[in-house]
C-alpha cells in the first residue's frame, strides 16, 4: 500500500485494539462504548482525541502482554535456552513435512514393521531437526519483535490484523525477521537494500502473498552465510542495530517501491535493516 494519511492510520490503530479494550478506551475518552466496533470507532473519530493518548493506551496494553509472557519465562532464561541449540539443519524443506511423510513413508511402505522401522531410523531425526529450527526461529523472533515494539518511535498492535505488526513514523508495517535468501549476492544486498526488498516481494509464495508495507530485519553472516542463524541470537548486537536504525530513520515517499506479482503491479512502503557480522 502507498503512504497513508493520518486519519487512515488512526483508523488502523483503533482496529488493532480488541473490542473489550476499545470499550475501555472509549470510556476513558468520555465516549459511549455501546454498539458495534465500527460505531465506537466512529464516535472516537468525532471526538478528535489527541492521538498520543491512543498511542499510550496501546503501548500499556502491549507491555502487559509482554509481562504475561515473561511470567512464563524471563528474557534471560529464554535467551539461555536458545543458546543450547548447537546446530541448525532443517532436515526437510520448511512447510513440506507433511508432503515428505506422505511420499516417502505413507505411500511407499506396505508392511507395518518396515514402515515403523524406517520412521524410527530416518523420520525421527528429520522431525526433530524441523521442530528445533522452527522453535529457534519462533522464539528468537519473539524477542526481537518485542524489543522493536517497545522502541519509543514504534506503536505496536495489540490485536492481530493481517499485514500490520507495528506503526512507525505514522505508517503501518508488517514485521519480517529473516535471513538473506539463498544465493542472493550479499554485497549487493547491503549496497542495494531496496532492490532486495523488491526481490523478496516478487519471490514470495503465492499462498502467502501480500502487498502490505513491510519492515525487513535481515540477519547475515557475510563470511559464513550458513551460520547467520547464530547471529539471530546475538541479541546485544541485534538490539543495538535495531535501536540505532529506529533512532535515525523516518518514512517518506522515498521508501515506496513498485513490484510485480502475477502480472499485476503493486506499490508498497518498505524499510530494510540488514544486520551483518
Amino acid at each position: 500500500m502507498p503512504l497513508l494519511s493520518q486519519k487512515e492510520v488512526l483508523n488502523l490503530k483503533l482496529r488493532c485494539i480488541k473490542v473489550p479494550q476499545l470499550k475501555i478506551l472509549a470510556s476513558e475518552l468520555g465516549i459511549s462504548n455501546s454498539g458495534k466496533t465500527t460505531e465506537i470507532i466512529k464516535r472516537i473519530f468525532e471526538k478528535q482525541p489527541n492521538e498520543e493518548i491512543i498511542n499510550e493506551f496501546i503501548r500499556q496494553r502491549h507491555i502487559k502482554k509482554i509481562k504475561e509472557r515473561r511470567a512464563i519465562i524471563s528474557d534471560e532464561d529464554l535467551k539461555r535456552e536458545l543458546m543450547r541449540v548447537k546446530t541448525f539443519s532443517w532436515g526437510v524443506v520448511q512447510g513440506q513435512l507433511d508432503q515428505k511423510i506422505q511420499v516417502e513413508y505413507v505411500r511407499r511402505f506396505v508392511r507395518y514393521d518396515e514402515l515403523l522401522n524406517n520412521v524410527k531410523d530416518n523420520l525421527h531425526d528429520d522431525v526433530t531437526n524441523y521442530v528445533m529450527c522452527t522453535w529457534f526461529n519462533h522464539w528468537t523472533t519473539v524477542l526481537i519483535e518485542e524489543h522493536i515494539s517497545t522502541h519509543p518511535k514504534v506503536i505496536p498492535t495489540i490485536k492481530n490484523i493481517k499485514g500490520i505488526d507495528i506503526f512507525f513514523d505514522g505508517q503501518p508495517f508488517d514485521l519480517k525477521v529473516t535471513y538473506l535468501p539463498r544465493d542472493y549476492n550479499s554485497n549487493y544486498s547491503v549496497e542495494n537494500p531496496k532492490e532486495l526488498a523488491i526481490w523478496m516481494y516478487e519471490n514470495q509464495g503465492a499462498q502467502r502473498f501480500g502487498a502490505d508495507n513491510r519492515f525487513f530485519v535481515i540477519l547475515l553472516d557475510k563470511e559464513n552465510p550458513e551460520r547467520s542463524w547464530e547471529l539471530k541470537r546475538n541479541f546485544a548486537l541485534v538490539f543495538q542495530k535495531i535501536d540505532n536504525f529506529f533512532d535515525k530513520e523516518t518514512v517518506s515517499k522515498n521508501d515506496e517501491i513498485v513490484f510485480t506479482f502475477g502480472k499485476r503491479t503493486y506499490t508498497a512502503v518498505t524499510k530494510v535493516l540488514i544486520i551483518t557480522k
